[in-house]
């Protein structure tokens, strides 16, 4: 069940609402919360029909309407279990813009979710939890980069990828190299040697670097590292 915490109490679980809460929700909360402006599709939806118990919509509608109940108090610190269990796309993101919305103005927002790629695309901050404690916790990608002993990886595209894949391949912080339909699937065991090497060995090689991004800095990718120790 997702709760919320707001004001020093709980959102209570969707069979608690009376039927029309929604109607008396939506008008509380333009009248209680006009900074948020809620987009008028986000509700619409669950005003189709607001005269039934909440207990009888889908689980997104509920989810959402719960969220709601929670921004009509304007709380400094949301805490929020799985909010986006049950959405469709559409519902998700929109309910990530609202949340984006509501920690740009200064306020708290706490979620927990086993959906990572969610969190990665949302959280500023992620605390990592693994057996009830703490693995890890800061920006994804500077977790990533603080795990040393693992070799990291990256997609590089050029404007010639076996001249290029040549000269990567005499550096000593290279521990594997692979043509890809990207280009080269390059890892090494040293990010600054990596980083610092790549633009001279480009230059020195007369070949132009199109692209070049990290695949293993997501948040699935830190917690699968952290899960295997």
């Amino acid at each position: 069940m997702a709760t919320a915490l707001a004001s020093g109490s709980l959102v209570p679980p969707a069979e608690a609402y009376p039927a029309g809460v929604v109607q008396k929700c939506r008008g509380d909360y333009k009248r209680l919360c006009p900074s948020y402006k809620l987009e008028s599709d986000e509700l619409d939806s669950c005003m189709r029909s607001q005269h039934r118990a909440i207990s009888t919509y889908s689980k997104g509608m509920r989810q959402r309407v719960k969220i709601a109940a929670v921004l009509v108090h304007e709380p400094s610190v949301l805490l929020l279990d799985e909010p986006f269990n049950g959405m469709d796309p559409k519902q998700r993101v929109q309910m990530m813009a609202l949340l984006r919305r509501v920690a740009d103005e200064g306020r708290i927002v706490l979620v927990s979710s086993h959906i990572l790629e969610e969190v990665d695309r949302l959280a500023d901050t992620v605390l990592v939890i693994i057996g009830g404690r703490l693995a890890a916790s800061g920006p994804s990608r500077v977790i990533r980069q603080l795990m040393v002993d693992r070799p990291h990886t990256f997609t590089v595209r050029t404007s010639d990828d076996r001249a290029m894949a040549a000269a990567i391949v005499r550096q000593s912080a290279t521990t594997g190299i692979a043509f890809v339909p990207e280009g080269m699937s390059i890892h090494t065991a040293d990010l600054g040697a990596f980083t610092r090497a790549l633009p001279v060995l480009a230059r020195e090689a007369n070949v132009s670097i199109l692209e070049v991004h990290p695949t293993d800095e997501s948040l699935e990718s830190v917690f699968s590292y952290l899960v295997q120790g």
